[in-house]
């Protein structure tokens, strides 16, 4: 007890304090650097564009967003949910998407699920996917195993059958 008190106190004994004090801040620090960690990044809420709210122009986001109305453009976000109202024209890029209303153009996502109300016009590129019964499809599925890694825009470099594949 009477030593936890001196390793904790910063700095009557220099020269002792300090050799005590490094084995000790180790398991100091990663408390005090969890904390400004957590709240450097606070869980920010999800951003809802309500159903009387149209977007043109591109939306990007390491956060959440739930569309209710329509963009027309890209997006990209951690979590995308598309309401059953929603129509979004344009490249949909997020880790998880799940699709209630209408989308017309590419998803490309590490977890994509097409509930029983969707409706997609455009390709899938997809880690895992689950589409439920009624939901309506066109276009083409294809499984990769980092679906965000490619863009629109392949490198010269690149193996031209994906971008074949890709309908570039």
């Amino acid at each position: 007890m009477f030593s936890k008190s001196r390793i904790n106190e910063p700095g009557s004994k220099s020269g002792e304090a300090s050799k005590a004090a490094e084995p000790a801040a180790p398991a100091a620090k990663p408390a005090t650097d969890y904390t400004p960690a957590s709240a450097a990044k606070p869980k920010a809420g999800v951003s809802v564009l309500s159903a009387d709210l149209t977007v043109v122009g591109n939306l990007r986001t390491t956060g959440d967003i739930q569309v209710e109305g329509t963009v027309e453009g890209d997006i990209r976000a951690h979590l995308l949910t598309v309401g059953e109202s929603a129509t979004i024209r344009g490249e949909i890029l997020a880790d998880d998407i799940v699709v209630n209303g209408r989308v017309i153009g590419r998803v490309r996502g590490l977890k994509v699920r097409l509930t029983s109300t969707a409706r997609v016009e455009g390709d899938i590129i997809h880690k895992t996917i689950a589409i439920e019964s009624g939901a309506h499809f066109e276009g083409s599925v294809q499984r990769q195993e980092d679906p965000l890694s490619t863009s629109r825009t392949t490198a010269p470099g690149a193996a031209p059958a994906p971008s074949a594949a890709d309908g570039i």
